[in-house]
Parts: C-alpha cells; structure tokens; sequence
C-alpha cells in the first residue's frame, strides 16, 4: 500500500471515528434543540466564520430545502447590518469548534437583545461561547487529520453530520414527504420525477374542444388554429362531458379511405371510448400510459369527466421528465 493511500485511509477513518463520537453525546439537550426547531415560527438563523462558517451555509441550505425556513448570517456583516434580518422568535445556531472564535462571541449580545434564542455548537463546554449560549450542542473533541493538527478536518466532518442529524431529525417530525421535497427542487431530477400532469398540460386556449356534431374538417382547421398544434381535439356532449376525441393519427388513417368523411360530423369518425387521464396523475406515470398504448397524445378530465387538458408527449419529452 502506497504511503499517499495510507494516509487517506488514516484520515476517513478518524473522521469516521469522529463522527461516531457524536451518537453518545445526543441527550436532553440535543431534544430541546429540536423542540425549538418545531415550536419556532421565525426563522432558523445559523453563523459561524471559517471552515465552521462553510459548514454552517450547508447545514442552513439543508435545513431550507427540507422544509424549514433558514438564513445563513455572517458574522462580520451581521455587525455592519445584516442583523436586520433576524426576528424576535428566531433561533440562531452558533458554529465554532474552540468556542473562542471573537467574531461569534460579539454576535450573542446582539442576538439576545432581538430576542433570538442561541444554541452553540461547539467542542468545547468551557467556551465561551457555550457558557453564554441558551443550549450547547457538543460536536466532540477528537484530534484533527492535519498532520500538523491544525486545518480543520475531524471537527468540521462531526459539525457537518450533526448538522444532518439536526436536519434530518426535523424532516421526518415535520412529516416532509418527497413531494414536498420536490416543490422545493423544481429543477432537480426528483422535482422532474414527481410533477404532475396538470403543471405541464396543454390547457386553456392550447387545448381544443368541440361540441359534438362538428363537422370534421372544422375540427382539423380549430386543431390546427390552435396554438402550439396540439395535433388532438377533445369532443364534448351539450353538458361538457367528454364525447369522445380525435387526433392527427385519425386524420391519417381516414384520408386513406377518402375524403368524404370530411363533410360528416365528427361524431362518426372519432374515438368514442377514448383513454383518459386525471391532472393530479403523476407525468412519470401518464407517460407509462402513452408508452404502453403508443399514444402521443391523452385527454386530461377532471372527477365530472369534463376535458380539462391535454397531455402530448412531446410536452413530457420538453420538461425532461423521460
């Protein structure tokens, strides 16, 4: 084993280590800061300066995209303004393993006369950081990586996966479903994976509609008029129910037996039975449907069997859902 695969290996596992020092350091103390988490109407504001201050902007992003409001304040600037951002009611998370850091230390007066509740995390109880915040959590002492115990490395890696477990812990409390993470991560592959059919079909003055009795080269000239082509036109009985419904394909196959068909209400050429699917279906599920049944187009009816949309394929292909 080569000496740089030595030393890497050394590293994870002092890290490793480090972070298992955490799990019997959870009490009481680690409970009330998540009773405080869920009883706070405000916001959850975290700082920290360095290394701990890195850690401190992901354990806040985690915390926002899992549902939970929060901000990351810099300590400097909160002093030069950005104090203006916390409320009364909110709770700040204080980072700092040595407890001494001074630009945190001047932020936990400020704090307190707003009317913020403090919680410090950090290594050391005697600190004094700890001895002014409201609640400590301990984020361990093991020794740094650095050979030269100094870069940040162990204490970071322990500050980062508590900051999980403070994150994750509140998560399923809140009961946060995938679909809530999704509304949060729009333009992720989840948020993709769990849109439904209502955000991305064809509605409104995009989707045709036509009462029975049409004629059918008047249902081809307001499918083609419509905007976007959408290349399908949903047929409705006198009260709004779905009818039936007709597409481009129909147009093809039709043609080839003539073209008188085109003088006739589209009553006798469309599909009377047609395949459907509701708004709130899951587009990764409607497109299962169109796949199966080799559609490129599916009417969208609401519980009354009203036509309320349209999904075309090329709609799904668009948002990336595939």
């Amino acid at each position: 084993m080569s000496r740089a695969i030595e030393h890497a290996k050394e590293v994870l596992a002092n890290e490793a280590e480090a972070i298992r020092g955490l799990i019997p350091l959870l009490g009481p103390t680690f409970e009330a800061a998540i009773d405080a988490i869920m009883a706070c109407k405000g916001t959850i504001v975290v700082s920290g300066v360095g290394k701990s201050g890195l850690i401190g902007q992901k354990f806040s992003a985690t915390l926002a995209s899992t549902g939970t409001p929060s901000i990351f304040l810099h300590p400097s600037e909160a002093m030069h303004g950005d104090l203006g951002r916390v409320r009364k009611g909110d709770i700040a998370f204080l980072l700092s393993q040595s407890g001494e850091s001074e630009e945190m230390i001047r932020l936990i007066n400020p704090l307190k006369r707003i009317g913020v509740s403090t919680v410090a995390m950090t290594g050391s109880h005697g600190s004094s950081l700890a001895r002014n915040c409201d609640l400590v959590l301990d984020t361990g002492r093991a020794p740094e990586s650095c050979p030269l115990g100094l870069a940040p490395t162990t204490s970071t890696a322990a500050q980062l996966a508590l900051g999980d477990a403070i994150a994750m812990t509140v998560l399923t409390l809140r009961g946060f479903a995938r679909e809530d993470f999704a509304r949060f991560h729009p333009g992720g592959q989840l948020g993709r994976q769990l849109m439904r059919v209502h955000e991305i079909m064809r509605s409104g003055d995009r989707h045709t509609v036509v009462p029975v009795g049409t004629l059918a080269k008047d249902v081809i000239a307001r499918m083609n008029a419509t905007p976007g082509r959408p290349g399908a036109a949903c047929v409705v009985d006198p009260s709004g129910i779905l009818a039936g419904f007709f597409t481009d394909g129909d147009t093809s196959r039709h043609l080839q037996q003539g073209v008188a068909w085109l003088e006739q209400p589209i009553d006798r050429v469309m599909t009377r039975t047609p395949t459907t699917i509701g708004p709130d279906l899951l587009v990764s599920e409607a497109m299962s449907i169109l796949g199966d049944r080799r559609f490129d187009q599916i009417p969208v009816i609401n519980d009354d069997r009203r036509p309320v949309g349209l999904l075309d394929i090329q709609d799904v292909v668009a948002a990336k859902v595939l």
